[in-house]
């Protein structure tokens, strides 16, 4: 018995054509999204400066030939490193995430919009050089805004009702989808080419997550956005040389992404395309801590000074117990020993016992001179969490949108603090006016952190004015931020 497979080519699936249409036919015109786009463009590559410091990261780093430069290719900012667009997508990504201090989108799904910045910067400043050596003009840094809100907004509409985490898969998929329609429209692809390149990102096998997750836990994550917005890049320049793409990529019986990779359910939408994910992004301002712990970071913090003001110390403390959400369980509630930073900045029981002890929480914490400190791993095991189905049920609100964490502390002698309860991080968009001017701070003393005194002044001049900023040829903006 015999059977005949039907083999009509189908139309594309429609949630690559939306993408496509998107990104081709959208105009930013919103001055809160561009603006948003402007200080995350400052953060986001303030993350990398201070990711530079970290040998770790650095090692990976450089061409993929040791001493090959590129002429006329991407710059990395904080090295001496030119290269071509697709290893500088992977370097600039990876000293983004490196030290997990970037921006942060919280829905069904989570991630990291701006680890798109590695392909757009890289593809930016090599096409903007390209240019002006054949006597074109250069690309303005407000391009790479523009293309910054549309990638954020792929990602994030994306990530709203759709659980890739649920499926084992990690975020970085939607890092590199953005990506690619994002990267192919600033490469000048036409319609089918995009949409050929985006099903292509979708055919790829995608990262699993097993590196965010005990027992496995391991830096593979810090470097996982660099692999896929370089990867991003890659496919939008095959698509460009008239590579055919895969237009039921998604729907496919039994071949599709959907059947494959997503236990055969659709993706959902809650609202089309706009500027809504830039305008709603949540900045790390104060800590290097998964987003989750944020607000138990802060409230940790609050905690220290008054066990300070009753002359008590963590040495006191017999119990402290979280309040919190769903996803916070899920991710970072985690017992037993911790083997690598990359463990440790996600368990909040650790991310909370530093404060608490030290007082602080900074990237250097999760290294392991700090945590050698006994205290640490002592105080880890009397810290317990539980779900708040409030706080899930405001998590998941569009309208709210909260990452809330509630301590409560009991010590020794019986006395119980009252309890502190943070529902909205400093980098909260109804926190902006509070968290903006702290978000500078940050990005000034991570530019400090690699350049002399002369070349911060450059570097600060050109950057921290939005209209100056947004006028300058993204060429110039990154020549004055390598070493």
């Amino acid at each position: 018995m015999s059977s005949h497979i039907l083999n009509e080519r189908p139309q594309p699936d429609q949630v690559l054509t939306d993408i496509v249409d998107y990104v081709l036919n959208y105009k930013v015109e919103s001055k809160t999204a561009l603006r948003t786009a402007f200080y995350c463009f400052l953060d986001t590559l303030g993350c990398g400066f201070e990711a530079l410091t970290y040998p770790a990261c650095t090692k990976l780093l450089g061409p993929i030939v040791p001493g090959t430069v590129v002429p006329n290719g991407a710059k990395v900012p904080g090295t001496n490193y030119q290269l071509d667009p697709v290893q500088g997508a992977f370097n600039i990504g990876a000293i983004i995430r490196w030290l997990d201090f970037n921006d942060t989108w919280l829905a069904a799904e989570w991630g990291h919009p701006s680890d798109n910045l590695g392909g757009i910067l890289a593809t930016a400043d090599w096409l903007s050089r390209s240019r002006v050596a054949a006597g074109g003009e250069p690309i303005k840094a407000l391009t790479v805004l523009e293309a910054m809100v549309l990638a954020h907004e792929i990602q994030g509409v994306l990530a709203l009702e759709n659980s890739f985490n649920k499926v084992g898969l990690d975020h970085v998929i939607l890092v590199k989808v953005a990506s690619t329609a994002v990267v192919g429209k600033l490469i000048g692809l036409d319609r089918e080419q995009l949409i050929n390149a985006v099903s292509l990102a979708f055919v790829d096998g995608q990262a699993l997550r097993t590196y965010r997750h005990a027992p496995n836990t391991g830096s593979r994550k810090s470097w996982a956005a660099g692999d896929a917005t370089s990867r991003a890049v890659r496919l939008a320049l095959i698509a460009q040389t008239g590579e055919m793409g895969y237009p039921s990529v998604l729907s496919a019986p039994v071949w599709g992404f959907y059947d494959v990779s997503f236990k055969g359910q659709a993706f959902k939408f809650q609202r089309p395309y706009g500027s809504y994910v830039m305008e709603n992004i949540l900045f790390k301002i104060s800590f290097p801590a998964e987003f989750h712990a944020q607000t138990a970071v802060e409230a940790a913090m609050t905690l220290h000074h008054q066990l300070a003001q009753i002359g008590k110390t963590s040495d006191d403390i017999a119990k402290v117990s979280i309040r919190t959400h769903e996803a916070a369980i899920r991710i970072i509630d985690k017992k037993g020993p911790l083997h690598n930073p990359a463990d440790r900045d996600h368990c909040i029981q650790y991310m909370v016992a530093v404060p608490l002890i030290l007082g602080r929480l900074t990237a250097a914490d999760y290294e392991d001179e700090v945590a050698a400190d006994v205290r640490i791993d002592a105080l880890r095991d009397k810290i317990t969490c539980y779900e708040n189905a409030q706080f899930t049920t405001d998590y998941h609100d569009p309208e709210k949108r909260a990452i809330a964490n509630a301590l409560t502390v009991e010590l020794k002698d019986g006395t119980v603090l009252q309890e502190v309860v943070v529902e909205y991080p400093i980098g909260h968009p109804r926190r902006r006016d509070e968290g903006i001017p702290k978000l500078i701070e940050k990005y000034k003393l991570n530019v400090s952190r690699i350049f002399d005194d002369a070349q911060q002044k450059k570097i600060l001049e050109a950057t921290l004015d939005y209209d100056t900023f947004v006028a300058a040829d993204i060429n110039h903006l990154v020549d004055i931020m390598v070493r």
